[in-house]
């Protein structure tokens, strides 16, 4: 099944079992990627996971066909989230070169190791909710997030992702950074955005480092 526009997206965070096959694990990866998918794979750290396996494809068979692999490779995958490309209703106006790199990106990019991932949605409460807010006030306070998000041009990469009525949250958030660092300075200054601060719900957050998968097995 294939998008219309855009690509899926997948982030598989995983556990390594005791049956791990571990050339059967990098087929998996370089078959999903001779099919049209990108595939980024990461070290994690803490108790949630060990390894993350980002995969974004148009066709949601090829990124069903890679999980398939890797559990059939002695891959546990103990959590997962399932979100599209999107071009924002704020990003109207925006020049068409940024508006395709929303759409499709070009992953994971140069010189930023340091992974993050977490989703996060806007609060439906009534001092606070976000759907009842006029367009105009939201369109402001998106205005303000990216402000705060440019200060840190150079050092990071960001790719949000729209997952309302794919998974729990609303949105998937994926950072690429030069140094894990940077990730606690981003998200730490965007918080005190009036979006974030009165609107965002974050949920889990997962974090490590680029790894290729033949090193990462």
């Amino acid at each position: 099944m294939r998008m219309e526009t855009g690509l899926c997206v997948v982030h598989l965070f995983c556990r390594p079992t005791g049956e791990l096959d571990r050339e059967a694990v990098i087929q998996a990866v370089k078959s999903a990627e001779a099919d049209g998918a990108q595939v980024v794979t990461a070290a994690m750290l803490g108790h949630k996971c060990d390894l993350a396996v980002m995969a974004l494809a148009p066709d949601l068979a090829v990124l069903r066909t890679l999980q398939t692999g890797l559990q059939r490779g002695g891959i546990e995958v103990v959590d997962s989230y399932v979100s599209i490309t999107e071009v924002s209703e704020y990003a109207k106006g925006m020049p068409e070169e940024m508006l395709r790199d929303r759409l499709y990106p070009v992953l994971p990019p140069e010189g930023k190791p340091a992974f993050c991932f977490y989703p996060m949605s806007k609060r439906r409460e009534g001092h606070a909710n976000w759907y009842t807010t006029p367009f105009e006030e939201r369109s402001e306070m998106m205005m303000e997030h990216g402000k705060s998000g440019r200060t840190f041009a150079g050092k990071i990469v960001q790719l949000v992702t729209a997952s309302t009525g794919f998974d729990t949250h609303e949105w998937g958030v994926t950072l690429f950074a030069v140094t894990p660092e940077v990730i606690k300075d981003v998200v730490y200054t965007m918080r005190f955005d009036r979006g974030s601060a009165l609107f965002g719900e974050f949920g889990d957050f997962y974090v490590g480092y680029l790894t290729d998968i033949d090193e990462l097995v």
